[in-house]
């Protein structure tokens, strides 16, 4: 491998002028230096073009959709701009530490190695708190079964090796608006391994926009269309922990019953689900009240 192969900084963006800033200066900080950022503009009304061409760097590089889509299609247009031997992602209200790519590259020592990913801190700005993602080790290696009973890959995470994402069908599934990375993540998880920087390298911010009631519907929609298909998979079907996104499904089903205060629904959801951490999480929901679930939920 190269000392510093080029890498791909893949930026989506609609309407994100607000938080654009902080995150086009994340990837200027980084002391890796070989990278190009595709800007994709998903037709943005408000002044995120102007901002990122007021950044006079030759590795930052402009492309505006010839149509507004959904985000995941969006994402292989600007995926197919990319040049990088390596593509990673950053969405326009996320930011980078300085050493995130420094840190991942050298990571991708064997020929074997697909994605490698990281911890990042979360940054909850409705209630001025940061937590660290995940308190546990991550894994690392073969962890198609581990990804399915517990997701813990962040998208402002990961770079994937440009040919383990050629050895997929496609990139990211058009179909999908909000588990897009999930899947892309699950199905190279089949054929690559995997490995992780257990320190954060970047960060997420929670903010009012992150979600919506029909942000949470089209997600379960998605979810359950995800977990059919999967059924007849020739590797994931026979997973294990292919059983936990059912219940995951359940627990997003009560969380959404609770929120519309339809409480008779989630109560069946909670004796549906068998012991794990959601049912945990459900049982508390039933019994404080509602304004205190929500906030613990902020």
């Amino acid at each position: 491998m190269p000392e510093q192969p080029l890498v791909s900084v893949i930026m989506n963006c609609f309407n994100g002028e607000k938080y654009l800033r902080e995150a086009l200066d994340s990837v200027l900080a980084q002391t890796y230096s070989n990278w190009e950022l595709i800007f994709w503009d998903n037709q943005s009304t408000d002044q995120s073009a102007e901002i990122f061409r007021s950044y006079d760097d030759p590795r930052f590089k402009y492309f505006h959709a010839a149509n507004h889509t959904l985000l995941y299609e969006a994402r292989n247009y600007a995926v197919s701009r990319s040049q990088g031997e390596f593509i990673a992602f950053l969405d326009v209200d996320d930011w980078w530490s300085p050493a995130k790519l420094v840190k991942q590259i050298p990571l991708f020592d064997g020929p074997e190695v697909g994605l490698v990913y990281g911890n990042f801190w979360f940054e909850n700005e409705r209630r001025g708190t940061r937590k660290r993602w995940s308190r546990k080790q991550l894994p690392s290696g073969r962890i198609l079964n581990e990804l399915l009973k517990q997701y813990v890959v962040g998208l402002l995470t990961i770079v994937i090796r440009r040919q383990a994402l050629e050895s997929l069908d496609q990139p990211f599934d058009p179909r999908y608006h909000v588990i897009g990375d999930f899947d892309l993540t699950v199905r190279l998880a089949v054929i690559w391994v995997f490995a992780c920087v257990d320190e954060p390298i970047a960060s997420y911010r929670w903010h009012a926009d992150n979600e919506s009631s029909a942000h949470n519907k089209l997600h379960i929609e998605e979810l359950e269309t995800w977990y059919e298909e999967m059924q007849s998979h020739p590797v994931i079907s026979r997973q294990p922990g292919l059983r936990r996104q059912a219940d995951f499904i359940l627990y997003l089903k009560a969380v959404s019953y609770i929120t519309n205060n339809k409480m008779r629904e989630a109560l069946k959801m909670y004796f549906e689900l068998p012991v794990c951490r959601e049912k945990l999480k459900l049982l508390i929901a039933l019994i404080v009240p509602k304004k205190i679930f929500n906030m613990l939920r902020a």
